[in-house]
């Protein structure tokens, strides 16, 4: 008898348990001038629901040499990953929670944007600001197309956070 007694106290616990929500948090930074070029990037943390793998790291594009070439036409682009003191001197803007099926999503568009054909940088049409807005549009963002801050990371992220007002902070 005390065995039922105590398996009826103990299965809430373990069911909570078993069901505990894990997720990926994905933020959009920016970084301003500095020693560094300005730039737009995601992280994503947190631990995935189906695998409970933890997930700890950063994406942003940009071109693989900074150089005065950006400022005449397509060069070779990258997705790197940022060391923690640069993400931790970055401007944090807004965070969302994912589903396992969003970080997927996230994953492919990053791939994405890893394997284009090179020359993939354009300073005009295809650069970090432009990768976090694709990104954003994924998640079911709303950005403007037509910003004119496509070279401004900080602003056009701020522009983002605007149009949609139900972000996190």
């Amino acid at each position: 008898m005390r065995t039922w007694i105590y398996a009826a106290l103990i299965l809430p616990f373990l069911l909570f348990a078993h069901t505990a929500h894990a997720a990926v948090t994905i933020t959009f930074y920016s970084h301003d001038f500095g020693s560094h070029f300005p730039h737009a990037f995601i992280v994503l943390k947190g631990t995935l629901d189906s695998t409970g793998e933890k997930v700890d790291t950063n994406y942003g594009f940009t071109a693989v040499n900074i150089s005065p070439g950006i400022l005449w036409g397509r060069v070779k682009g990258k997705i790197e990953t940022s060391k923690p003191k640069y993400v931790a001197d970055s401007n944090r803007h807004f965070s969302i929670v994912l589903t396992d099926a969003q970080y997927a999503r996230v994953i492919a568009k990053v791939e994405e944007w890893r394997n284009r054909k090179q020359k993939s940088y354009s300073l005009n049409k295809s650069n970090c600001v432009h990768f976090v807005g694709e990104v954003a549009r994924l998640l079911g963002l709303k950005t403007n197309l037509k910003s004119k801050y496509f070279k401004k990371p900080k602003t056009y992220l701020r522009e983002v956070e605007s149009l949609n007002p139900d972000l996190s902070t």
